[in-house]
């Protein structure tokens, strides 16, 4: 599974991407997860509000910072 986290690198975009590594070890799957702070990639997936949750190339949430329960329910 791959999960990226599409933002510049606010505190939001930080926290998510924290809250999908938790999310990751508290499931006890494999998971690879990234950052993307490269704008053009982020415009590439027409996300305008950030951040977001990519979970194998879908978007999942734009714009809100999910917990680890919420990015879980996406697995």
């Amino acid at each position: 599974m791959k999960i990226e986290i599409l933002g510049t690198g606010c505190t939001k975009c930080k926290a998510l991407e924290e809250n999908a590594k938790k999310a990751v070890a508290d499931a006890g799957i494999f998971a690879q997860v990234e950052k993307v702070e490269d704008i053009q990639k982020i415009m590439e997936y027409g996300v305008m509000s950030t951040p977001a949750l990519v979970i194998n190339g879908e978007i999942k949430s734009t714009g809100k910072l999910l917990n680890s329960e919420e990015i879980k329910a996406f697995f």
